[in-house]
């Protein structure tokens, strides 16, 4: 007997988890934290829904938090297998994971500090050193290269563009092809690889960030041209944040052509977040899984002025100088960007600027949804400052692209399973594969489970 659970990653845009059972055999394809909503953050506390120790093989698409961000916590309660992924992807995770577990650290320090949490005393959900001894069990393969799950199962990687390493996850389980999107790119981006087609699938789980909605035709440098311009000719300060892995290189080659081209105020540009710092030594160490050649991804990298230090990015916000901050996190859940919004959210001098999805209930959400003021650190800042939303720079294919790349498949499906997307979005992509593609498909709920004999 074959079954698929959806622990996670089903009715909502995080924390993708499933649950693969074939026989004794147990692989769970993805494992990442839940973001936004508190309700929804609460459900990284609660017991995993089976024996971590059960589990035999846990496959990772990508290497984004709300993908991986939850390994460390199913190594510490007792998972003892295999963690396949592509090399990129382990390369980020060996950055993304200890940096989650710091950030939980010192934010649960900062709460028993100052006393805004329930919680006595507040705890992180993993530390630094638990998130470092989960890369242990990391075991990448290569694109193309079927790889061996037990039990006669294996697992062969597909190009997804959305990030560096970014796989498409092609199992076969006894027999049976099972194929996850993970989070599909956007073909014809500017630094990152098209999504490479899949043309048989028994079963597909597809994501559906953007089910409902359809990107902007707009040239990115233009809209950053003029945001940029603007701000600094009012003296203003543009704070960016950024998903420290993929967003944060693309805004850095824009930025750099922009400056290269003269059509951007010379203003001094700092890349403020030692992830994003790392990840773009990365990301020129791969050149293979995107569009840039080694020349192009110097220039690129080395436009930013890198600040690693605390003292350097408090320097930041202790001056007027017009600049450019791009700082982690992409949703403003977390790490220095925070601090940043702080300084600069309430003078409408400056600009805040969103370059990709924003779940709900996190406080980018918030901000793009016109909120007057936001909570920060316990505390509630007025947002006066300029917003702008660069929609034309998400990594995420929109509806459309997302319908071009199942148009790939010789033939239907058994079952398209529609994931990882708000409930709107997931059900407006569901009515759209059903109606022009003619392909059964639903929207699971989570702990749904579907018999895939």
């Amino acid at each position: 007997m074959s079954k698929l659970t959806f622990l996670g990653g089903a009715g909502t845009v995080t924390g993708s988890k499933y649950l693969l059972e074939h026989g004794s055999n147990r692989i769970l394809v993805d494992c990442g934290l839940y973001q936004g909503f508190k309700r929804l953050r609460e459900l990284n506390w609660s017991q995993f829904p089976c024996d971590p120790a059960s589990i035999d093989t846990v496959v990772i698409t990508h290497a984004h938090i709300d993908h991986s961000g939850y390994l460390p916590v199913l190594v510490k309660n007792g998972f003892k297998g295999r963690v396949i992924c592509t090399e990129a992807t382990r390369d980020l995770c060996a950055v993304l994971l200890p940096d989650s577990g710091h950030l939980q650290e010192r934010e649960a320090e900062f709460a028993n500090r100052h006393h805004y949490s329930k919680h006595k005393p507040a705890l992180p959900l993993y530390t630094q050193k638990e998130a470092e001894a989960a890369l242990s069990v990391f075991h990448p393969t290569g694109f193309h290269m079927p790889t061996g799950l037990g039990d006669g199962s294996s697992v062969r990687f597909h190009r997804a563009g959305h990030i560096l390493g970014a796989a498409i996850a092609e199992i076969d389980l006894g027999g049976r092809t099972i194929v996850f999107s993970g989070d599909l790119g956007r073909p014809g981006s500017a630094t990152m690889v098209d999504p490479e087609p899949v043309e048989h699938a028994d079963y597909l789980l597809v994501e559906s960030t953007y089910g409902n909605r359809i990107h902007d035709v707009v040239d990115p440098e233009e809209v950053l041209a003029n945001m940029i311009t603007r701000t600094a000719e009012r003296g203003g300060t543009v704070v960016v944040p950024s998903f420290a892995v993929g967003r944060a290189q693309s805004l850095l080659y824009h930025v750099q052509r922009l400056k290269a081209a003269g059509r951007i105020p010379d203003i001094p540009v700092f890349l403020d977040s030692p992830m994003a710092v790392n990840a773009s030594d990365i990301f020129c160490r791969h050149l293979e899984d995107h569009r840039l050649n080694a020349k192009e991804c110097h220039s690129t990298c080395n436009v930013a002025r890198y600040v690693r230090s605390v003292d350097e990015s408090k320097e930041l916000d202790a001056n007027d100088v017009p600049k450019v901050i791009i700082s982690a996190s992409g949703m403003a859940t977390g790490g220095r960007v925070l601090h940043h919004l702080k300084r600069f959210i309430g003078d409408q001098r400056n600009t805040i600027l969103f370059t990709g999805f924003q779940a709900a209930g996190t406080r980018g959400a918030l901000i793009t949804g016109a909120a007057s003021q936001v909570k920060i650190f316990g505390q509630y800042y007025p947002v006066r400052a300029e917003i702008g939303y660069l929609h034309a720079m998400s990594a995420h294919a929109d509806a459309n692209e997302i319908l071009a790349w199942l148009g790939h498949f010789r033939s239907p499906p058994a079952m398209t399973f529609i994931v990882h997307g708000e409930p709107s979005a997931s059900d407006a992509l569901r009515k759209r594969v059903s109606s022009e593609l003619g392909w059964d498909c639903r929207v699971p709920e989570r702990s749904a489970v579907a018999d895939l004999s």
